[in-house]
């Protein structure tokens, strides 16, 4: 190739200084440049939803246009070229005037209006980030520079900040936000980078692969590059990596205006898919014979999952040919660069006035960009312009071009899909432990049946046992008696004939001396006798049959117990046939649960082969109408699902026997205890109650007592919960509540544990009755000793308590109730403080600067603020603070500070 050649000039990568004739680093403050950058509005973090209308199809979303300036470089500084005369920003009200001559000038609003001395990171929080936030919830999103050659485009998206990390572009920053906020396990990130040189697309990873084909659905409309290097993406260094070999790779020339210029167009397609947790619903279409949802199916809905797509596109600049001293090959490539660029203006404005026909097949640019301008995708554009008065022409074309894009409307639509593959995994683990758990419970079933008619059986052979027993004894008692009885008459019927004969024989010697009534006597005496036997005999006979009686009656009770014993068989032999027909149920159960995997299984098959051949409108409309289901089921249960649960549970079980399980032995059940306590602590309503019944005290002694870190991290977090009530806060300080949150802090090393510990003294920190005892007792070295652990919803935590206990010494500080140096700095946090006030993180950040701020409107706080560094702190979050509130209250303190004015006067700083 003549002049067009790699951006090292050979097809290894090599590291280049893109920035050779100017950089993009903030400039100190001058006076041209100070009220612009002290004036301009903070970074307005916009969600993905802003200036959008919601219709039945989607989200109706206008693409947002930002301009940027570009600094001088060194030919505009060696000519001390006045630019003010040509571009005049006003980015308070987001306007740009661009003058004609010395009486003439047109404005122009735009989205945001960034000056020359604005930083990468705001440049991506205005522009790149809402796209960003929106791929990450399943929306496409665009991210597209364009303007004159030389202005910047290439150092805001593509920079890789490798020598200075604030000079990273858009590209490592958004990819950056994205693996922060996406799971290796459960997630996939994909990229592929490509060039579009003289109308044909080149893959920038794999040289060898040029001349892709451009691929676009017939049905969607939605285009790709198949046959494009795709790479995994698991890291930032890896993607990285992955840039510099794409730069490499890239067409590159050194022009007139430029030493550096991109001779094609770069787009970096970032492939994002996610998979929506918490989403699995019951299946209302799942029915069993007799109308219900079957509880084994009720909780299977295939997963869904979110593919989006980011594109950023580093378009090649627009030039004309008498200024660029373009020639030969360089000529060609600039003339396709301008064609692909006027076809791209066609396209806009032919959307912006609402035409009929869009030309989007004059170029291969306009079809890779078809869903970016008027399609589905969520799209933010930077326009670049330089500063000079010789390009006032090409600096107003793109305003224009600018202007014409704030025009374009797009029908922003998720992306949703059915993870019917993971489903039927599920579905199968679960056919598993259902049928396991269904054989342990028939093999119980059948174990307890026997032991049950062992049990019985063994008892009515006792009960007989006894029962032969009892009537061989009785049996044997009355034979003895019975005759014993005889042989007692028998002696008694011989004494009787023995008297007998002695009578008669007395009788007969003695017939003449008696008269009759001395003969009656021994008759009379001997009948008496027989009587008293005879009555004996009765008695005897009576009391037999008494006896007998009275076996017979245990006799009866036998049979009757015998009888019971039965019922009790018959009885055990139903609950056998009950446990038979319940075996048969799970089964039919099991059976209906396999023929719906086959039938998910045989949908999913079906849809597949439907989209690999264009599908039908059928198959189409049963997806629309099974995810409306589920779109429905989800925003229904998930709002009231598990608060539902744990009130029910209050309700049925009672707080004093929650409370209660707190005390249990068994570990399993004190963790679910402390769960639900610390859930319903997380309700307003139900603190007070926790509180009465004891719930605190018990909730201390866990944690001074248990060794368990789950009950530790869970017992904290509802302390923490009950803490955002002032009443409790003194509560918790009266029961040695600071010491045992710092005993845990210094024991735990789990982030989440040290997370709940930092937000419970977070709470207490912003009470003002309680500081003084807080900060005796150890709280403040307490949050300081945390910092060790290094997570950033640790240190957000942290940050936040810091600025309370400064927020509550300020207002002590105002009303006069405390005159003294600053707690926090005799406990040694300034150096903190210091150290994170420009945290990346957010929530640190402004918690931090809010700490900042307060501590510094207390006038004897000033001497160690100037020796630790914070003085330049606040000095920055007065100038390029994100939240306006913070920044005006930086600047009043400062303002107000006699001390802080003179160390500015005596360095020459003006605030």
């Amino acid at each position: 190739m003549a002049s067009g050649s790699y951006r090292n000039g050979t097809p290894k990568p090599m590291k280049l200084d893109r920035a050779s004739s100017y950089s993009y680093t903030t400039p100190k403050p001058t006076a041209k440049t100070r009220g612009s950058v002290g004036g301009g509005t903070g970074v307005r973090r916009s969600s993905p939803a802003a200036l959008t209308a919601r219709d039945d199809a989607g989200v109706l979303g206008r693409v947002r246009v930002a301009v940027r300036l570009r600094p001088q470089n060194s030919e505009e500084l060696a000519s001390d070229a006045d630019f003010a005369d040509c571009v005049e920003l006003q980015p308070e009200v987001k306007r740009l005037k661009l003058r004609k001559n010395n009486w003439e000038s047109e404005t122009y609003e735009f989205d945001e209006v960034l000056t020359e001395s604005a930083s990468q990171k705001r440049v991506y929080e205005v522009v790149a980030k809402p796209v960003v936030e929106s791929v990450l919830e399943g929306y496409n999103g665009t991210v597209m520079a364009y303007g004159q050659t030389g202005t910047g485009k290439t150092f805001t998206l593509g920079k890789l900040g490798e020598d200075n990390i604030a000079a990273r572009g858009i590209m490592v920053r958004a990819m950056e936000d994205i693996l922060a906020e996406t799971s290796p396990s459960t997630d996939s990130v994909s990229v592929s980078y490509f060039q579009l040189y003289m109308e044909t697309v080149q893959d920038l990873l794999c040289p060898g692969n040029d001349n892709i084909s451009i691929v676009e659905d017939p049905k969607s409309g939605d285009v790709s590059i198949p046959a494009a290097t795709a790479v995994d993406i698991r890291d930032q260094t890896s993607f990285l990596e992955l840039l510099r070999l794409g730069e490499a790779h890239r067409f590159a020339a050194n022009t007139k205006l430029n030493t550096e210029s991109s001779r094609s167009h770069a787009i970096l397609m970032v492939h994002v898919k996610r998979s929506i947790k918490g989403r699995h619903d019951g299946e209302e279409g799942f029915l069993t014979e007799n109308g219900q949802a079957s509880s084994l199916v009720k909780s299977f809905r295939p997963p869904i999952v979110r593919k989006s797509k980011l594109v950023i596109v580093d378009l090649a600049g627009s030039e004309r040919i008498d200024k660029s001293g373009s020639e030969g090959h360089m000529l060609e490539e600039a003339k396709s660069i301008n064609l692909s660029l006027t076809a791209l203006g066609k396209c806009i404005n032919a959307l912006a006035e609402n035409s009929t026909h869009v030309p989007f097949r004059d170029s291969k640019l306009t079809r890779l960009l078809r869903d970016s301008f008027g399609g589905t995708a969520r799209t933010s554009l930077v326009v670049t312009i330089g500063p000079s008065p010789r390009h006032r022409g090409e600096t107003s074309s793109t305003i224009m071009f600018g202007q014409r894009a704030m025009k374009v409307q797009n029908m922003i639509k998720l992306k949703e899909e059915f993870d019917y593959k993971s489903l039927c995994r599920r579905l199968d683990i679960e056919v598993d432990k259902l049928i396991s758990e269904n054989e342990r419970q028939q093999k119980y079933f059948e174990d307890e049946i026997e032991r049950v008619k062992a049990e019985a059986q063994n008892w009515i052979s006792e009960v007989e046992r006894k029962y032969m027993i009892s009537l061989e004894n009785e049996r044997l008692k009355y034979q003895q008696d019975y005759m014993d009885s005889i042989k007692k008459l028998e002696e008694k019927w011989t004494i009787n004939q023995q008297k007998s004969n002695y009578q008669k024989s007395w009788d007969c010697n003695n017939e003449g001396y008696l008269d009759d009534g001395e003969i009656s006597m021994p008759s009379t005496s001997g009948g008496i006798n027989d009587k008293q036997l005879l009555q004996n005999e009765k008695i005897l006979r009576q009391s037999s049959e008494d006896e007998v009686s009275s076996l017979k009656s245990q006799v009866t009770q036998l049979k009757r117990l015998e009888s019971a014993a039965n019922a009790e068989i018959l009885k055990l032999h139903e609950m056998l046939e009950s446990e038979a027909h319940q075996k048969e149920k799970l089964e039919e159960e099991i059976n209906i649960l396999k023929n719906k995997l086959l039938q998910l299984s045989f949908e999913a098959d079906e849809s597949r082969r439907s989209l690999d051949r264009g599908g039908s409108g059928k198959v189409f409309a049963g997806l629309d109408t099974f995810m409306s289901q589920a779109r429905s089921s989800q925003i229904r249960d998930r709002t009231n699902g598990q608060k539902a649960s744990i009130a029910k549970l209050f309700e049925q079980v009672g707080l004093q026997k929650i409370l209660s399980l707190l005390e249990s032995e068994d570990a399993d059940v004190r963790i679910h205890a402390v769960k639900v306590v610390a859930n319903l602590a997380a309700e307003e309503a139900n603190q007070e109650k926790i509180v009465e019944a004891g719930g605190l005290s018990s909730l201390l002694i866990l944690l001074r007592s248990s060794e368990d870190e789950t009950i530790r991290r869970v017992a904290a977090g509802a302390i923490a919960n009950l803490a955002m009530n002032e009443t409790n806060q003194e509560l918790v300080m009266a029961q040695d509540g600071i010491s045992l949150l710092s005993m845990t802090a210094a024991d735990a090393e789990d982030p989440q544990t040290l997370r709940m510990v930092a937000g419970a003294i977070a709470n207490l920190c912003g009470n003002d009755r309680v500081q003084r005892r807080l900060r005796s007792e150890g709280g403040i070295r307490a949050l300081l000793g945390m910092v060790r652990c290094g997570h950033p919803d640790v240190l957000a935590q942290i940050a936040r308590g810091i600025a309370n206990f400064a927020k509550c010494e300020s207002r002590a500080s105002t009303q006069g109730n405390d005159t003294g140096r600053s707690l926090l700095i005799e406990d040694g946090a300034l150096p903190w403080i210091v150290q994170n006030a420009n945290n990346e993180a957010s929530p640190i950040r402004r918690h931090i600067e809010l700490a900042l701020c307060h501590l510094a409107q207390h006038e004897v706080n000033a001497k160690d603020m100037i020796s630790e560094g914070a003085l330049w702190e606040l000095v920055r979050i007065s100038r390029d603070c994100s939240r306006e509130d913070i920044r005006l209250l930086a600047h009043k303190t400062l303002t107000a500070s006699p001390k802080f004015q003179a160390e500015l006067r005596r360095l020459r700083i003006e605030c």
